[in-house]
């Protein structure tokens, strides 16, 4: 049909065999007759209504106004452009006025249907793309079955070749089911040529979540699928403005939230899929925009299946609670890492090792909030020793903890100081560990004298072994005359150092006795001052010479107390 014709159509006026058409400005008329000859359903009513002049039909016609107007170009002679954008829309609206072949041959919908199945089925982009835009009719899209069509078309492209959903997070999956390192496939080449300029992260989560649940029922590789996700959540869940900030709308919040609950269901549960930093991000996301309890419990399980990954900073999750403003969310933490505990099976040790570490500087961070209560510093403490008790591992880490909260908690009674160092263990700690804590005034008295007596065992045993290696000197046989020289010089460096040490001892025992005698007695016996900084002077005024002192040691009975001296 020719151009002056095509003009003078879309500029006639209306008459009775016309109708308007409602579409933007400005609007166009239509031939009645040629609308019924292709429309099925137009022809029923003008049949049963001749007089109609079909505009309140149009109105209610679910197409957008370019679609129509395409149909009704279509019926007035007009070669169509089909594409990838208008394909569906052109279906669907065909479907419901009728344009099928029992009512002109070479109808619209056989038209539209070819070419949707030999020029957008074909190719992994076209598809994406036709999906995007059967969003504004999706219901009658899911009714004609086109996006079953599309995502079928999606999953055996994917089936094929599992790198159009994504590459593979690395390092976190280095190896595939086999146990062999991945190698991509060659043949990705040969039939898609363009797999990077389309992906399916550009749907909306409307398209995306049924088309993922699909993909992972067919059995796609779930390295693949969790790289998706990943990219998914990047796009959609995560923007470079604070969702704090007060000019976001409660709208955006709410697509982020469906967007961070559905990446959650579709994850697949294998471990270490996505790195634990990433999981953690979205955890810390889910809590600020107050996703589901399922979500948040969700995530919580699979950072604990692989919480060795994390770092301190992860773990400083932002705290919801209310009463009294907590800086970080403890109890979320001592969760994540019962299910780490829960899931562990592995007879290596490393993951064990790597987690006691974190925790311990994970209790070091968190001390010094002021609002902490003891209790739960004591639970989660407790946790990480649990975790090291099996393992050769000392015990300062937590005692660097102990020292910052004590410090940052000065008003905390004796008691409730005891309760914090019922976490240590003395006998695993470095020898620097414990003659810090020999000095240190923030510990309970009890504790001090446990480290106290500690140092006098270590003292002992350190006698014990220099003696046993000057005695198997001694007794060597055949030395010549240059080893007896040195062995002379060396022995008498040993008898000087324990000498030395020899005298220490006996002091440490003297002062022990007197400890031991005050504690009994309920004072510390007066002592001879030896310095300025005797600490058994510093001891005897913490005490008070009070008769309320409990027995410290395992080894000391507790007797009746006496009145002071």
């Amino acid at each position: 049909m020719a151009a002056s014709k095509s003009v003078s159509w879309l500029s006639k006026s209306p008459s009775p065999k016309e109708v308007q058409l409602h579409v933007p400005d400005p609007p166009f008329v239509s031939d009645r007759e040629l609308l019924a000859a292709k429309s099925a359903k137009i022809a029923s009513l003008l049949k049963q209504n001749p007089r109609d002049n079909l505009s309140s039909f149009f109105q209610d016609v679910p197409a957008d106004p370019e679609t129509l107007e395409l149909v009704a170009r279509f019926c007035h002679g007009f070669e169509l452009n089909f594409s990838t954008e208008n394909i569906i829309p052109l279906i669907c609206l065909s479907h419901y006025l009728g344009m099928t072949e029992s009512q002109s041959e070479n109808n619209l919908l056989r038209k539209a249907c070819i070419f949707f199945h030999q020029r957008v089925l074909p190719s992994w982009n076209e598809t994406i793309k036709a999906l995007r835009s059967a969003i504004p009719i999706l219901q009658q899209a899911v009714g004609m079955g086109l996006v079953d069509a599309c995502l079928d078309s999606l999953i055996e492209k994917a089936q094929v070749e599992p790198h159009l959903l994504g590459e593979p997070i690395r390092p976190f999956y280095e190896y595939c089911s086999e146990g062999e390192v991945y190698r991509p496939n060659a043949r990705r080449k040969l039939f898609v040529h363009d797999w990077k300029s389309e992906d399916l992260t550009t749907l909306s989560l409307l398209l995306y979540e049924p088309t993922i649940q699909a993909m992972t029922q067919r059995g796609l590789p779930p390295q693949n699928v969790a790289a998706s996700l990943y990219q998914y959540a990047k796009k959609w869940a995560f923007s470079t403005t604070s969702i704090t900030e007060e000019n976001v709308s409660l709208y955006k919040r709410s697509c982020q939230r469906d967007v961070v609950e559905a990446v959650e269901r579709l994850l697949p549960q294998e471990r270490r899929l996505l790195p634990c930093t990433f999981i953690l991000e979205m955890l810390r996301l889910a809590i600020t925009l107050e996703c589901s309890s399922s979500c948040r419990d969700g995530l919580e399980t699979r950072i604990g299946k692989q919480l060795e990954q994390a770092t301190v900073k992860d773990l400083l999750l932002p705290s919801q609670c209310h009463a009294k403003e907590l800086q970080y969310d403890i109890e979320c933490v001592k969760r994540i890492l019962k299910h780490f505990y829960s899931n562990y099976s592995s007879p290596d040790t490393s993951a064990l090792l790597s987690v006691a570490q974190l925790i311990e500087e994970f209790c070091i961070e968190v001390a010094s909030d002021i609002d902490l209560k003891a209790d739960t510093f004591v639970a989660l403490a407790d946790m990480s020793v649990a975790a090291s008790l099996h393992l050769n591992r000392n015990s300062d880490g937590i005692y660097r903890a102990v020292d910052v909260y004590l410090d940052k908690h000065r008003y905390l009674t004796d008691m409730e100081k005891e309760e914090i160092c019922r976490v240590l263990d003395c006998q695993k700690m470095s020898p620097e560990a414990c003659e810090h804590a020999a000095k240190n005034g923030k510990l309970p008295l009890r504790f001090l004298v446990q480290v106290l007596f500690l140092i006098q065992l270590q003292l002992r045993d350190t006698v014990s072994m220099q003696v046993q290696v000057v005695d198997e000197r001694f007794t060597r046989e055949e030395v010549d005359e240059e080893e007896e020289k040195e062995a002379s010089s060396d022995d008498e460096e040993i008898r000087t150092e324990m000498e030395r040490m020899s005298i220490k001892v006996m002091e440490l025992e003297r002062e022990c006795q007197f400890i031991k005698k005050g504690i009994e007695n309920g004072c510390i016996p007066q002592k001879p001052k030896k310095g300025k900084d005797n600490v058994w002077r510093m001891m005897k005024r913490k005490l008070g010479c009070s008769g309320n002192i409990h027995d410290y040691n395992s080894q000391v009975k507790k007797k009746k107390v006496h009145p002071k001296c």
